[in-house]
């Protein structure tokens, strides 16, 4: 499977922003779908999850209630909608697509490369 994510940018605090991460190479159903994020010098770390189905998700605390992750399998997409963006959500975000419902990123069997967001306060 080959990931790339798109729309990353320049949000103010308080702000929105849609990313987008399209697949292809295989059939995008089979997989689970994630979000993460690293700023620099961090870890990356979990931000969200969406099963293969996308009938269940799980959520970071940190973005829970204000970020959701969703899918279009027909379009073999996956998206993060981002509200309320703090400057804490700077960082490059990372799309990961994994044979495992998980949040782990030893659990991940596929990358794309990153899109930035940069939050302006």
């Amino acid at each position: 499977v080959q990931l790339q994510a798109s729309g990353g940018g320049l949000v103010q605090a308080g702000g929105s922003l849609r990313l987008s991460c399209a697949a292809s190479g295989r059939t995008f159903s089979n997989y689970a779908a994630d979000w993460f994020r690293q700023a620099p010098g961090k870890e990356r770390e979990f931000v969200a999850a969406i099963s293969w189905s996308g009938g269940s998700t799980v959520y970071a605390d940190s973005v829970k209630g204000r970020f959701t992750i969703s899918r279009d399998n027909a379009k073999n997409t996956v998206y993060l909608q981002m509200n309320s963006v703090k400057p804490e959500d700077m960082a490059v975000y990372y799309c990961a697509a994994g044979t495992e419902y998980s949040f782990l990123t030893a659990r991940m069997n596929y990358w794309g490369k990153g899109t930035q967001v940069t939050v302006s306060s």
